[in-house]
């Protein structure tokens, strides 16, 4: 269900907006949309775990703030990123 190191690392590396960033929201929308992507197929063979389906929803609420403060900060930056991230919206 968790991210391994690499992947994160990866994350960082490609959405980070300069060489030192580790926590820009670009980078947190990133990560959290690769952690709720792994809990929607651990979900998949879960059906009823409803604690770890608490957690999802939280992350789902805070990637959608996330979202929402650079959507209002940087339109073309939030474009950019949901297609990227291949995010509906």
């Amino acid at each position: 269900m968790s991210i391994t190191a690499e992947r994160k690392s990866a994350l960082i590396k490609e959405y980070a907006i300069n060489g030192t960033d580790t926590g820009s929201p670009d980078v947190q929308i990133a990560i959290l949309t690769e952690r709720i992507n792994n809990l929607t197929e651990h979900f998949k063979g879960h059906k009823k775990d409803n604690h770890s389906r608490r957690g999802l929803l939280t992350m789902v609420s805070t990637r959608r703030s996330l979202l929402d403060y650079v959507k209002r900060k940087d339109e073309a930056r939030y474009s950019k990123l949901i297609a990227a991230l291949g995010i509906r919206r």
